[in-house]
């Protein structure tokens, strides 16, 4: 039988995989048919991810991922570097157990930097930052990590292309390799680099703009061979659903 548990560690897989948008809505009902489970359970698991800031409820919407705001955006991201950095500086010696670990999470990721699934390689990508705090010895940092990163990843929205998830992987290799050789400064200046290179790479706009979207939408259209300003969604993203319903089928 399915629990609280399992359905909410689900829907923050499916966030970090960058199935699940900002904004999309979660039906209680059409969760409790997924999962197969009562409506008791799916509310205990949504009550669980408003706790941790994944999602939200309003009394005329219902259910629903959140939508993080400009000052929401940098503050995930000063305390994920504060965390992060935090762990590395004060971490002892790795034993080869969690090297290896760390090591087999690396090929897994350059394994899917060769594939084309992206939600797969956008999960791994986040996951290493989770892992890495485990292997540090820090199951409750851990936690709130993949919590931050869940937040991140719904900020950054649109997918990391090849080259920004090349660099993201290379980024963590070279992080290992300092801990692994016991230079705990260097692998915390890279890891303050990283997050702030995936944080400058977002494209947010100003802040409490309300004519954000309409100023885009009327902007004026690029010239033949001009570089494209924003990718159009592809049928089937959960993005690009106009209903904007849940989009937990390829988890299940």
């Amino acid at each position: 039988m399915v629990s609280s548990t399992d359905i909410a560690q689900r829907i923050i897989e499916a966030v970090l995989a960058q199935r699940l948008a900002p904004g999309t809505r979660l039906g209680e009902q059409s969760l409790s048919m997924l999962f197969d489970c009562s409506r008791t359970l799916v509310r205990e698991a949504l009550v669980r991810l408003a706790a941790r800031g994944i999602v939200t409820v309003s009394s005329r919407r219902g259910w629903y991922v959140v939508q993080p705001s400009h000052d929401e955006a940098r503050d995930a991201f000063e305390a994920r570097r504060v965390i992060e950095t935090g762990l590395i500086r004060s971490a002892r010696d790795i034993d080869k157990n969690a090297l290896r670990r760390l090591r087999q999470h690396l090929k897994q990721e350059q394994a899917s930097l060769k594939g084309d699934d992206v939600g797969q390689r956008s999960y791994l990508l986040g996951d290493f930052h989770v892992c890495l705090a485990e292997c540090l010895g820090n199951q409750l940092l851990a936690d709130t990590l993949r919590d931050f990163t869940a937040r991140t990843t719904l900020i950054a929205m649109l997918y990391q292309s090849n080259h920004d998830a090349v660099q993201s992987c290379q980024d963590h290799v070279d992080i290992v390799a300092a801990l692994e050789r016991g230079d705990t400064e260097t692998a915390e200046q890279l890891m303050a680099t990283h997050i702030g290179q995936v944080q400058a790479a977002l494209r947010l706009g100003a802040p409490n703009d309300p004519l954000a979207d309409l100023r885009e939408a009327l902007a004026p259209v690029r010239e033949a061979g001009a570089p494209a300003t924003r990718k159009r969604p592809r049928k089937g993203d959960a993005s690009s659903s106009s209903t904007n319903e849940t989009y937990l089928g390829a988890l299940l």
